[in-house]
């Protein structure tokens, strides 16, 4: 089995569980052709160079995994047919230097999942003296 990194941009109309359902839909391709999935990384949505089918964003989420070399075609064929896809490239890593590049990025997407994300905490307002109104007595 081979090293292989997918990089797909999901069209940008789809609301946020309908992105993930898709992502898990892209990674179960993958694993269903025979291929384990070493990390992912999500990247969000992003600015594209130039529109594609109108759309000026899209959802980027890298797959790493590693896949029998056969598969790939078939895997591929499936990218083309999916039509919540954008596009979608496969980079094979060969040779010993790219399998160390490969190692790396796999552990680096892995530290970035692990690490907790940054949640947002609201701001603590100070609670201001309520101001009650007293009872004056009324001039007549």
């Amino acid at each position: 089995m081979r090293n292989y990194e997918n990089l797909v941009i999901v069209k940008p109309t789809l609301t946020a569980e309908e992105i993930q359902a898709s992502v898990k839909a892209i990674e179960e391709v993958i694993t269903s052709n025979g291929g384990e999935i070493a990390a992912t990384s999500p990247m969000g949505m992003r600015k594209l160079a130039y529109p594609i089918e109108k759309n000026e964003r899209g959802y980027y989420h890298v797959i790493y995994s590693s896949i029998a070399p056969s598969a790939i075609t078939e895997i591929e064929r499936r990218f083309r047919i999916n039509e919540d896809l954008l596009r979608f490239v496969t980079i094979k890593y060969d040779t010993n230097r790219e399998i160390a590049a490969f190692n790396g990025m796999v552990a680096k997407a892995k530290k970035a999942a692990e690490a907790p994300a940054k949640v947002e905490t609201p701001a603590v307002e100070a609670e201001a003296p309520v101001a009650t109104e007293a009872a004056a007595p009324a001039a007549e």
